[in-house]
């Protein structure tokens, strides 16, 4: 149990100006809760959660949500309306919005400026219990909705939807809430208690975050709005145009589970907007930011032109996707490569940020890897994803089909690069890739290099003997250092690997794809330029949106200014 006086320093803060939501709210006492991984549910047929989802999906497509910008408690509608549509099906509209114009931002600025200096004043207990209510209503209340409108606006499969917008979004809120926890129980060194009493005190950060989320998973828009939320922050969440409608249901549940107004505020916008206008205020503390390299250096630089002009230094945070690799040894297990390769290259298109992009394999396994490659590669069907034998559905939108396209086009017409398996693509109702394998005898060339954010795989194959040169090549043709896999039977390859490789990766995997990470269990993040590398879903995230006090308590008067080395 905490003492009387780390609850006065910890959380019985005098609160001015917010209901008490204790009233409402279920107590949960800190002590006794613990966390585990929110359960995958399978969808098999005849299941009652397929049947629940089917209703869902069938709620959703058949009609388009007005979904207004929200700021404090005001619904704000501009001339600037917009539509999410369905990536699988274009010519369908499931949500129509609106972007912020300058004036809205900075309206959202001062109200959320405003709510902070009362909302980090909120008992913790208090934010604990909202963030439990919420991740309960996803858990059941909303699960559905969330994963079809995943499903529907990003073009997801049941069970990709299930992973992200139900299993990984609870987790977060679970998991930092409950790391929250745990930080509140460290103790400072107090080598006298009844004379010094030391302690630690965690504020949020003054001034208002800036959250910039991306469209490939629900989750991290969850995430990166609410975390600097739950640590005492208040928050301008920018989400996704192509993931608005889900973005949208995540802040309507954390109203439900008891919120206060202003503390999140919803403001969809064009980028440059939202980043010239959150950049050129004073009040900036934080930019949370998941997305392209382009984008995150651009706000960087915003950032570092204004640093007169902010309170505080700003901080930065931010994720920036990779080209993740497969490293294949001679000793490696055929069929294991090829199932997890398949799997982390073309699950959800490609579109993880930790989607295998490029693979090395030895030439004496080329052969086979290819062919076990190619024949689960003409099997995977790409469609509706409410289909259930869907592997994998449409690309996000027209400006990824362009993109992706043009890198296939160029592989076709390109000496050195030959695309042996897929390289079809088609428009006309959906934006659909094909799932497409290119070799490329150039280690160097720009499909082994820079990140496509697609269902492309690129593959050098190495002669045998020059395994120690091709590994070097991992870290030294790309500046991404997200995640990588090494595949072997050979212990002292799998040991030298781990330790050369140290740098090009931040989640690390041996015998096992590079997808797939789980909160709590392996903390995501890469550094270079992959991002910060602040690992989402591990204990230490909370800590990067509080901003620590320690306070020294004094019981016994001090009545001397002499120190006992000035007497005689």
């Amino acid at each position: 149990m905490l003492t009387v006086c780390r609850q006065r320093l910890y959380c019985s803060v005098q609160r001015i100006g917010v209901r008490s939501l204790g009233s409402v709210l279920p107590d949960i006492k800190l002590d006794n809760f613990s966390v585990k991984n929110e359960p995958v549910l399978g969808y098999l047929k005849g299941s009652k959660e397929r049947y629940e989802l089917e209703e869902a999906l069938k709620q959703i497509s058949s009609s388009c949500e007005d979904v207004p910008i929200i700021v404090g408690d005001e619904e704000i509608r501009t001339k600037l309306v917009q539509h999410q549509v369905m990536p699988h099906n274009h010519s369908q509209k499931i949500a129509q919005y609106y972007h912020a114009t300058p004036e809205v931002i900075k309206k959202a600025i001062k109200v959320a400026v405003a709510a902070q200096k009362t909302w980090e004043n909120v008992p913790f207990q208090e934010r604990f219990n909202i963030w439990q209510r919420a991740a309960n209503l996803m858990a059941t209340k909303y699960r559905m909705q969330l994963n079809a409108a995943t499903m529907l606006g990003q073009s997801k499969n049941a069970l990709q939807a299930e992973i992200d917008s139900a299993a990984e979004l609870i987790d977060f809120f679970r998991f930092n809430a409950y790391n929250a926890k745990e930080l509140l129980s460290y103790r400072p060194v107090s080598e006298n208690p009844k004379v010094t009493l030391n302690s630690m005190r965690y504020r949020g950060m003054e001034g208002f975050v800036a959250a910039v989320s991306p469209f490939n998973f629900t989750a991290i828009g969850g995430n990166l709005a609410y975390t600097p939320a739950l640590m005492g922050n208040s928050v301008l969440w920018k989400p996704s145009d192509t993931a608005l409608l889900s973005n949208y249901i995540i802040f309507k549940i954390m109203k439900e589970a008891g919120l206060p107004s202003g503390i999140v505020n919803f403001v969809p916008a064009d980028g440059p907007v939202f980043g010239d206008n959150t950049t050129s205020s004073k009040d900036l503390a934080c930019i949370n930011f998941t997305g392209s390299v382009v984008t995150f250096n651009h706000l960087w630089r915003q950032v570092g032109n204004n640093i007169d002009l902010y309170k505080s230094y700003p901080r930065l945070i931010g994720e920036c996707g990779g080209k993740n690799y497969h490293f294949v040894h001679p000793s490696a297990d055929v069929l294991n490569v090829v199932v997890n390769t398949i799997r982390s290259a073309f699950e959800y298109c490609g579109q993880k940020c930790s989607a295998c992009s490029r693979m090395y394999v030895p030439e004496s396994l080329w052969p086979k890897i290819k062919d076990g490659l190619l024949a689960i590669r003409n099997d995977l069907k790409v469609g509706d994803p409410t289909e259930y034998d869907t592997f994998m559905g449409a690309v996000i939108d027209a400006k990824a089909f362009q993109r992706l396209s043009g890198a296939i086009d160029r592989a076709g017409k390109t000496s050195g690069l030959k695309v042996v398996g897929g390289g079809t693509y088609d428009c006309s109702k959906g934006y659909f890739i094909q799932p497409t394998i290119v070799e490329s005898k150039n280690p160097k060339d720009d499909i082994m290099v820079n990140e496509l954010f697609g269902p492309v795989l690129a593959v050098y194959v190495y002669k045998d003997k020059d395994v120690n040169s091709t590994l070097e090549l991992v870290g030294n043709s790309t500046p991404y250092a997200l995640t990588g896999a090494i595949f072997g039977n050979d212990e002292e390859f799998l040991k030298k690997a781990t330790v050369e490789l140290k740098q090009t990766a931040g989640n690390f995997y041996i015998n096992d794809k590079s997808t797939g990470s789980v909160v709590g269990q392996q903390p995501f993040g890469g550094a270079r330029k992959s991002g910060t590398n602040d690992k989402a879903g591990g204990p230490h995230y909370v800590l990067r949106y509080a901003s620590p006090i320690s306070v020294k308590e004094t019981f016994v008067p001090n009545k001397e200014w002499k120190y006992p080395y000035m007497e005689n």
